[in-house]
């Protein structure tokens, strides 16, 4: 991919920016100059809290080319709090079991390196991982 498409992706891509229809409201990610919802203009930018739970996923054994060296990885379809589902590697899970319903965070991270090692271009994303669970207040 070239580098002009990264930038212009950068936002979606580092902090889930979408869109939020003016119209019915509808939460739009990735955005899109349209409402799938109610079909008018839909413009106006809105940052996903990068909050959701896993909705479905599954484990590549065999990756497509050029992720082969990240296999075997965990892909999941995350439901954001806000709505919409988007498709993501989970990360920081080691042996960690994956359930469907598990609270996970978006998180930037390195999706892979173009070209060659040591002059490529490395290419950043969000990835999703599981929430830390916040530690209860010590009780008086």
């Amino acid at each position: 991919m070239e580098i002009p498409r990264h930038w212009r992706l950068k936002k979606q891509r580092y902090a889930l920016v979408g869109e939020v229809c003016p119209h019915c409201e509808a939460k739009i990610f990735p955005p899109r100059d349209v409402c799938p919802e109610c079909g008018d203009e839909a413009k106006t930018l809105f940052e996903f809290s990068g909050r959701g739970e896993v909705y479905s996923y599954t484990t590549l054994h065999n990756a497509p080319a050029g992720y082969q060296a990240y296999a075997p990885y965990t892909v999941a379809l995350v439901k954001l709090e806000e709505g919409p589902m988007v498709t993501a590697q989970l990360t920081d899970i080691d042996n960690q079991p994956v359930e469907v319903g598990m609270p996970v965070e978006m998180v930037t991270r390195k999706l892979r390196a173009e070209g060659d090692d040591d002059r490529g271009m490395l290419v950043y994303g969000y990835k999703f991982r599981p929430m830390e669970l916040q530690p209860l207040a010590a009780a008086d």
